[in-house]
């Protein structure tokens, strides 16, 4: 298992297969930030949370608010207004 804590409400952590396929492969066309120390290839709960931001603000996964922070929630505010703006709505 990946040494991260669950988020609250999740039933468990995820796998580091499952890590380790969305550094390599992404999910959705999106992929987790990675760097290579010696062998062993590393992320920070800084990147996940990223990773997970940029998943709903593509619209791959819906927002359940398990996972999503109060400041990622303002930053997909934000990007809605400037995306009505910009189509002049």
């Amino acid at each position: 298992m990946a040494k991260i804590a669950p988020a609250s409400g999740a039933r468990k952590r995820p796998h580091f297969s499952t890590l380790y396929r969305w550094a390599l492969k992404g999910f959705r066309g999106v992929r987790l930030e990675t760097i290579r120390i010696g062998g062993t290839l590393c992320t920070s709960k800084e990147a996940l949370q990223r990773f997970a931001d940029h998943l709903v603000l593509t619209g791959a996964v819906e927002p359940t608010g398990a996972f999503v922070s109060s400041f990622s929630c303002r930053r997909a505010q934000l990007y809605a207004e400037h995306e009505l703006d910009k189509a002049g709505i």
